[in-house]
């Protein structure tokens, strides 16, 4: 084979190489790394009281990747924290890395009463810091009990539909709908204190939860 001839091959080669490469996203090909996923939250987040493995953020990865999604699921939760205190950490959470984000607060916030205004002021500031960074957003709502009466119950629990709506965000069903309404109930669901899932409660929420995560995933870019 002549020189030039081979030469001419080499440069055919490299080309088509080059053009497989450009197009390997626009036909379908999956990513090449795993999804990175920021739960940023309190301590139902953060797996308060239970053991390695067993809070929401492992045995949500795992559900996932059991129904095939290649994720990696971040504990971004830190116990105590109210709307206030996870957005005082969004910007540093939200390292380059990151591809979505699900958001579960407000708890906190219900255990001290705190204004619905703060904490829809709070909530409304980390949906628009995430939305700035073009990443699609979880929002995943609690609800308030009767404690500090209807009218608050009523306002707290629009909070959430109400700036998903506003957001385009996609919108969960409250964290504790999979457990029912009376927590107190829930014998060996609950921990001890009552406010905190135990391992078998947070298996039964992620199933509940986890097809919600999943149409955040297929919106990542």
């Amino acid at each position: 084979m002549s020189p030039f001839r081979y030469g001419a091959i080499l440069r055919l080669r490299n080309v088509t190489l080059a053009w497989v490469v450009m197009f390997l996203p626009l036909a379908g090909i999956s990513r090449a790394e795993p999804i990175t996923l920021l739960a940023l939250g309190d301590s139902l987040t953060a797996g308060y009281g239970l053991a390695e493995g067993e809070g929401l953020v492992p045995q949500l990865q795992a559900w996932l990747q059991a129904q095939g999604s290649d994720v990696v699921v971040v504990n971004a939760g830190v116990s105590g924290d109210t709307t206030a205190g996870g957005l005082s950490r969004l910007d540093w959470s939200l390292t380059p890395d990151v591809d979505a984000v699900m958001v579960l607060l407000g708890g906190n916030d219900l255990l001290r009463g705190l204004p619905v205004a703060e904490v829809e002021k709070n909530l409304d500031a980390i949906l628009t810091g995430i939305k700035a960074k073009g990443l699609p957003v979880l929002l995943i709502p609690m609800q308030a009990s009767m404690n500090f009466g209807p009218e608050y119950k009523a306002a707290f629990d629009a909070v959430y539909p109400d700036l998903a709506a506003k957001h385009g965000a996609l919108l969960a069903d409250p964290y504790f709908v999979a457990l029912g309404t009376d927590l107190s109930a829930l014998g060996d669901l609950m921990q001890g204190d009552g406010i905190h899932p135990s391992k078998a409660g947070v298996a039964k929420i992620v199933p509940v939860l986890g097809p919600k995560v999943q149409d955040l995933l297929t919106s990542v870019k």
